[in-house]
């Protein structure tokens, strides 16, 4: 392994586990990173829980072309390895792709509220987050979808999620959106860099947490005669969108070396090559 490839690893292993310490992931949800020799293969974790991700033992490389294994292992890994895969092989500018489940988005993919970026630092949601709804797609499948258990768990699916994210036809192959929410299920967010992805996933959790908190305050301050209320929209307008993502895209290396030390302070996280 040359040392492009050792940092890539362990730039994935923390990554895993700085989502696990801000509440991304769980045991379940997963990070995945294009490969930096061969744009036509992707890395993630085996079949394990991402913060017990700690060698390059714990990872497989995918083929993009289908989702399988490049070497012979036990088990394949996560059935939902398909989400990267379609999203990698329609975007060629993408180079991390992140799935959650995160409890403070779990709102926004079942109320139909529309999830809205309310404060600057996560502009990069856009006015408005597309909803992926895998129902519709198991009526049209070629075949009878029997297992119906949500899970984008075949090229077919993957290949729907990855079309939420918009038209690839510009020059760099780059999404229209940066995160869209799964219904009854989740979210995916997609950066050109891990750093960026990551930055990306944690303040669509934050923002999600502040928009409910802000609609509560709203309710129970919309009957209050003595108060100034503003109904307005809770969503930054369009300018502010573009201005506060260029903004932030320009430091995100400033939380990503303090969110790579408390993953290092973090007594169960392991990253065996650092």
């Amino acid at each position: 392994m040359d040392d492009k490839l050792q940092n890539v690893y362990s730039k994935l292993i923390t990554a895993n586990h700085i989502l696990h310490h801000h509440g991304v992931v769980d045991a379940y949800g997963h990070i995945s990173v294009r490969h930096p020799q061969d744009p036509s293969l992707y890395i993630m974790c085996g079949y394990m829980a991402p913060a017990l991700v700690s060698s390059p033992a714990d990872l497989l490389t995918y083929q993009i072309s289908d989702s399988s294994p490049t070497t012979s292992v036990p088990h394949p890994g996560y059935s939902e390895r398909f989400i990267h895969s379609e999203i990698f092989k329609r975007f060629p500018s993408v180079q991390c792709v992140i799935h959650s489940h995160a409890e403070d988005v779990l709102p926004y993919v079942v109320s139909g509220v529309p999830l809205r970026p309310v404060y600057h630092m996560a502009g990069f949601l856009g006015r408005d987050v597309p909803v992926f709804d895998v129902s519709p797609l198991y009526e049209q499948a070629a075949t009878p979808v029997e297992k119906r258990d949500m899970l984008v768990n075949n090229i077919m699916l993957g290949e729907g999620l990855a079309k939420k994210f918009g038209d690839a036809g510009q020059d760099r192959g780059e999404p229209k959106s940066s995160v869209v929410l799964m219904r009854r299920h989740g979210f995916t967010c997609v950066a050109d860099g891990i750093e960026k992805a990551v930055y990306r996933a944690i303040y669509t959790k934050i923002n999600a947490k502040a928009l409910t908190d802000s609609l509560a305050v709203r309710k129970n301050f919309e009957g209050m005669g003595d108060v100034a209320f503003d109904g307005g929209d809770l969503g930054l307008p369009e300018d502010q969108v573009v201005g506060s993502t260029a903004m932030n895209e320009r430091f995100q290396d400033k939380p990503w070396k303090l969110w790579v030390r408390e993953v290092e302070r973090g007594g169960i996280y392991v990253n065996r090559l650092t």
